[in-house]
Parts: C-alpha cells; sequence; structure tokens
C-alpha cells in the first residue's frame, strides 16, 4: 500500500497544497482533479519519488520512499504529461530506452505488439517526425510492458489522444486495477472510467 501523510508542496513560493494524506490500495483507481495550476503533476511527481515535498512524507509497504529510492522506483510506471521521448530516436528505440531505464526487460516482439496496439510500426522513422498524438501514444505504449508493476501514475493519459486511442488507454487502466494493482491518474476529459475516489486539489 502506498501512504502519504500532510504533503506540503511549495512551487515558486506559492503553497499548492498543505496537510494532505491519502491511502492508494491495490485495486483502487484514484483521480487527482483540480484546476490548472493547483498542484496535480507536483502531487503525481512527490508520490513518485521525483519530488521531494516541503513536508509530510510518502511510504511504500511501510518504508519510507526517500530510504527505498531504485527500488521503489522499479515498482512503478510513471507516465508525465509531456511524452518524454527523444526526437531523434524511433518509437521502437524509444521505448526499449525506456524499458532499459527502469530496470525491465522487453523483447522486440513484445515491443513490436506494444507500438501495433497504439497503431505505430516499429520502423526508423525518428519520433521528431511523428504528430503529437503520435509521440504521446510511442510514451502510452508502455502501459502494455508494465502489467507485473503494483503501481501506475499517468499525468493526462488521454491528451493529444484520439477517441479510440483513449479507450485502449481506458480499457487497459481498468484491466490492469482488475489485476490488483493501482492507478493514479489526472485528467481534463471526460472518459468512462469510474474512479474509486477522487482526490480535489485547489
Amino acid at each position: 500500500m502506498l501512504e502519504a501523510a500532510d504533503l506540503v508542496c511549495e512551487r515558486g513560493g506559492r503553497v499548492l497544497f498543505r496537510a494532505l494524506s491519502l491511502a492508494v490500495r491495490g485495486g483502487e483507481l484514484i483521480r487527482i482533479a483540480g484546476a490548472n495550476g493547483s498542484g496535480k503533476t507536483s502531487l503525481m511527481r512527490v508520490l513518485c519519488g521525483l519530488l521531494a515535498p516541503h513536508a509530510g512524507h510518502v511510504q511504500w509497504k511501510g518504508q519510507d520512499i526517500s530510504d527505498l529510492r531504485e527500488e521503489y522506483s522499479r515498482e512503478l510506471l510513471y507516465i508525465g504529461h509531456a511524452p518524454a521521448v527523444k526526437g531523434e530516436l524511433t518509437a521502437a528505440e524509444n521505448l526499449a530506452f525506456a524499458c532499459a531505464l527502469a530496470g525491465q526487460s522487453a523483447s522486440r516482439e513484445q515491443a513490436t505488439n506494444a507500438l501495433a496496439a497504439f497503431g505505430l510500426e516499429a520502423g526508423g522513422t525518428p519520433v521528431r517526425r511523428l504528430s503529437q498524438g503520435q509521440r504521446k501514444r510511442a510514451a502510452l505504449a508502455r502501459l502494455f510492458l508494465a502489467g507485473e508493476l503494483p503501481l501506475w501514475f499517468l499525468d493526462e493519459p488521454f491528451a493529444a489522444l484520439d477517441d479510440a486511442a483513449a479507450r485502449r488507454v481506458e480499457e487497459h487502466m481498468a484491466q490492469h486495477v482488475a489485476r490488483g494493482a493501482s492507478v493514479v491518474y489526472t485528467t481534463h476529459k471526460d472518459c468512462d472510467l469510474r474512479a474509486t475516489r477522487t482526490v480535489e486539489l485547489g
């Protein structure tokens, strides 16, 4: 279980949230909601261990994530709002690179199938030549290779996607929760997912 207690986050001298506590259990779908600038992305990054809170702590299975470090990072998948892809690499190379950074092995066949699920080819086209939506799909292909990870953090996963791709992401999120894993996400779009609960910021 992931537990956050009394979190305080400040950015640019402004308090985004304070005294924020939540618990995320297996099989839960948690939506982080709020207006732009309310701290949704900052909260996601704090929960992932990518940003230290100004106060409070986050624990995974009873241990502080600042002590677990890489051990914790290997338990989760984080996909940010902006596709973290390298423009000079192909979609397949980006996928292989992301998996390697996460300590995850993926065969060429698995990577090809993951990209194909989003209508992308594993060919030699650099990502910089792809549309914004295609770049987002290239980043989201990791969902199809991260089924064993107990924690997913997805920041605006439906942004820049057409309806078909968005539904595919929704289905995969629902399937992951059904397996007993946890998914924490933000979105400005209406979707068919029914969150276990919503954390409202701002």
